[in-house]
């Protein structure tokens, strides 16, 4: 058995930027305990940061932890993989202990609503099955209609 506290410093996971609007920093809770099901991160969104547009190969649920969020999930249209229009089709808005589950290959994108403030949320990436990858396609988009590139 191992322990970790998401509160404490230590852990940060290196984030690509081009995955995500504005200044943003994870903790890898996953690795400290050693879990190997799932991977666990503890996630900060600063000042309206989000995620940019993408979905994941596995199952993933959101625990809100700090401030004000929200979670929109987006419907593709066209048959390219990598220019095609979108159209948002739900937004559930998280607060502190809200916790949310998004299926697999579901658009979508999660992060801070308020300019000023932070929101987190712990991010648990289940894996599609045992000893798979967890795999996210990330795009470049205007959050509206439009994805113009796979990053």
């Amino acid at each position: 058995m191992k322990k970790s506290n998401i509160y404490s410093s230590g852990d940060q996971r290196k984030i690509n930027p081009d995955w995500f609007t504005g200044r943003v920093h994870m903790k890898d809770v996953s690795s400290k305990i050693k879990s190997k099901e799932q991977g666990i991160y503890h996630v900060y969104f600063h000042n309206g940061a989000k995620t940019k547009l993408h979905w994941h190969n596995g199952n993933q649920v959101l625990i809100a932890t700090r401030g004000t969020g929200s979670l929109e999930i987006f419907r593709k249209y066209g048959a390219s993989k990598t220019n095609f229009k979108i159209k948002r089709i739900e937004r559930i808005n998280l607060k502190e202990g809200d916790t949310v589950y998004i299926p697999a290959k579901t658009l979508h994108t999660h992060g801070s609503v308020n300019k000023k403030k932070t929101f987190s949320h712990i991010a648990i990436n289940i894996l599609p099955k045992k000893n798979s990858e967890y795999k996210t396609t990330w795009y470049e988009s205007d959050f509206k209609t439009t994805v113009t590139k796979t990053v």
